[in-house]
């Protein structure tokens, strides 16, 4: 099954209220974080409001999504991961994170969808659906190593990209005398 749909979806207007609890307007009636969870899960498209207010909460609400499942079950993120997310906020590098984030996660998800799209119908039609999912299993770790790779790779061009943009800044700064750098032509040889 696609996560991307055709049909563009009316947003849902869910509002906190003060008392905590969560009223979805279209049902009209009290949800819970589960129940915000599964919209999720439907590929709904929705918008948490503060019904006093009118601030949107919608990311503050995925976040205490992310903190239950992250505290029951099998957490997605090591200790040393979130550490090192929390350490880009405020750093220069935060909107390189946050971007990098984002289209590695899109990347992940285009390849869990291209890899049901082709298997389906090879698999669906001979196995059931337990089959299919002990199958699914058994692909993770070549699925991981795969993502490895590609970090690898995505790592190596970072790489290349920064000394690439380096040599050309000291190229387009060579003119400019700089304190501790030595006049043009008494260079130190390397």
């Amino acid at each position: 099954m696609a996560r991307h749909t055709t049909s563009p979806q009316a947003e849902r207007l869910i509002k906190k209220y003060p008392n905590r609890r969560l009223y979805d307007t279209q049902s009209s009636a009290y949800i819970t974080l589960a129940d915000i969870k599964q919209l999720v899960l439907d590929n709904a498209v929705f918008k948490v409001v503060d019904a006093k207010t009118g601030d949107d909460l919608t990311r503050s609400i995925l976040l205490q999504i992310i903190l239950e499942e992250e505290s029951g079950g099998v957490p997605m993120f090591s200790a040393e991961a979130l550490a090192q997310i929390i350490r880009f906020y405020g750093h220069a590098m935060q909107g390189v994170m946050g971007t990098f984030l984002e289209k590695n996660i899109q990347v992940l998800m285009d390849i869990q969808d291209r890899m049901a799209e082709q298997s389906q119908g090879l698999y669906q039609q001979h196995f059931g659906p337990e089959a299919w999912a002990q199958l699914m299993s058994m692909q993770t770790p070549a699925l991981q190593n795969m993502m490895n790779n590609y970090i690898e790779q995505s790592r190596g061009l970072f790489v290349q990209m920064q000394d690439q943009m380096q040599d050309q800044a000291r190229n387009m700064f060579s003119a400019f005398p700089f304190p501790g750098q030595p006049p043009e032509g008494k260079k130190k040889k390397k």
